[in-house]
């Protein structure tokens, strides 16, 4: 089964930098483990002993990719990380990040989680103009302005660059002597800072601080560049002042529930959303079932408040790859049920209320559906937990294309009808937005309401639409 084909949103990347400690590569490899379930497809460490730059990467999962004898290779007190699902570009090892080049300022590293929307078109120009690319990732054509800027060091040719660039950016690079973090001005994406005793940290996701046993300090604010070195850390403000827009969908689904995302607890978020789902779209029923591993905070919520009760109906497998191997005989709903099963005890004879994060194409919900009637259930309704979406997203967040959207082209009566539920409710969007704590106006809703914070040009969503092509499976 091929990732485009996948009725799911998938997440983005995830980055994970140090700076100041012994067991660096140790640490990020324990940092990108952490953030495994924001990118699969492949994973890399570049490290640095105080001279040099030296990286490891390859396709898979962390686990599968780095041993004792892969870390060894990666000696120094700095590092940054990677752990890469594509948003952009094609699947190899050419894409695999951290890239590591070395140019008139010297060696850098760089990796990069979000997602630029013009990055093509300043690709063909630099083309014509000469450069050589080896890969197809937009974060090249970043490497590629910093190469050919003239300012006197590393530290003032990355804001320079980023300056001029329009997007999603929560990128790391390293040097021999410094690690450096910068967010986008609009701070689409994550970033947070952390403290390891002498040592600093900077990841998408707190949950990586958990693990090292690091300290949660601060998110890198938007817009903000931060260089640590030797004389310490050092805050600036280089990029231009926006309007901030950061991605609901981070608590509606993306982020591990033990994470803080933009200073605010995911797990929180998503039970709030469940409540309000509750009060907004209520069902008469004897069971609440979450689709899991998404739905299970937002349905602990919605069984809280509606007074039904709450049971894990639905069993999830968590040792499925990406690839597997279909039976010659047609099994109904089997890349869904190889994932899930349902507890027939539990389900047969009883009304369910089934919560999940979203609806993207809709043939995984039906499939769920009918597994849940195929159990027994007398009735099926079926609560989302955000409103419906209706827009692909352009900041990071690997979407279908807008025919594909299942919201863009039915009412949620046609989609009811179509995923075979007894009744179907959404999230209103001032429900999700309150139960994030994030004000309104700093929030990204864009897969929602089709507003998008940047301009999206037609020949943007044109290549957008042609690299998110659906792959028939393998």
């Amino acid at each position: 089964m091929t990732t485009r084909a996948a009725d799911k949103f998938r997440d983005e990347c995830g980055v994970f930098g140090i700076y100041g400690h012994a067991e660096a590569a140790r640490l990020t490899y324990l940092g990108l483990y952490a953030l495994q379930h924001r990118g699969q497809e492949s994973c890399g460490i570049v490290s640095s002993n105080g001279k040099e730059l030296r990286s490891e990467r390859a396709m898979g999962l962390v686990s599968d990719v780095f041993d004792a004898e892969r870390l060894n290779r990666l000696p120094g007190a700095s590092a940054i990380g990677h752990v890469r699902y594509s948003t952009a570009g094609e699947v190899s090892i050419r894409e695999a990040q951290p890239f590591l080049v070395a140019c008139q300022h010297g060696q850098v590293a760089v990796c990069h989680n979000g997602n630029l929307p013009f990055a093509s078109e300043e690709r063909k120009r630099l083309e014509r103009a000469g450069a050589i690319f080896s890969s197809t990732s937009d974060t090249e054509v970043i490497l590629h302005g910093i190469a050919r800027s003239q300012a006197a060091s590393i530290n003032e040719a990355i804001p320079e660059v980023l300056r001029e660039t329009e997007g999603a950016f929560s990128m790391l690079f390293l040097t021999p002597d410094s690690l450096i973090a910068i967010r986008d001005a609009r701070g689409f994406r994550p970033l947070a800072l952390g403290r390891l005793g002498d040592a600093w940290v900077v990841a998408s996701e707190t949950c990586a601080f958990d693990l090292i046993e690091a300290d949660y300090v601060r998110d890198v604010e938007p817009g903000e560049m931060i260089i640590v070195d030797e004389s310490g850390l050092h805050s600036s403000r280089p990029l231009t002042s926006r309007e901030h827009s950061m991605c609901i969908f981070e608590h509606v689904y993306f982020a591990r529930p033990d994470s803080l995302i933009y200073g605010h607890s995911v797990n929180e978020s998503r039970h709030k959303m469940g409540k309000r789902l509750a009060v907004e779209q209520p069902a008469e029923a004897d069971l609440v079932v979450p689709v899991p591993d998404s739905g299970v905070a937002a349905a602990i919520g919605y069984a809280a408040q509606s007074g039904i009760n709450y049971r894990q109906g639905l069993v999830r497998n968590h040792y499925v790859h990406r690839t597997f191997i279909e039976p010659k005989q047609a099994i109904r709903s089997f890349g869904v049920r190889i994932k899930l099963n349902p507890v027939r005890h539990l389900i047969e004879g009883r009304r369910v209320v089934l919560i999940d994060d979203s609806i993207v194409r809709g043939t995984t919900s039906k499939k769920i559906v009918r597994m849940v009637r195929e159990a027994g259930a007398t009735e099926v309704h079926l609560r989302i937990s955000c409103p419906p979406t209706v827009s692909p997203c352009f900041y990071g967040v690997d979407t279908p294309n807008r025919d594909d959207l299942i919201a863009a082209q039915m009412s949620v009566a046609e989609i009811r009808d179509f995923i075979g539920a007894d009744s179907l409710g959404y999230l209103s969007l001032e429900g999700m937005l309150a139960s994030t704590g994030i004000p309104p106006a700093a929030s990204c809703v864009a897969c929602w309401t089709g507003n998008y914070p940047t301009q999206i040009t037609r020949a943007a969503e044109t290549q957008w639409a042609r690299e998110h092509e659906p792959v028939p499976s393998d």
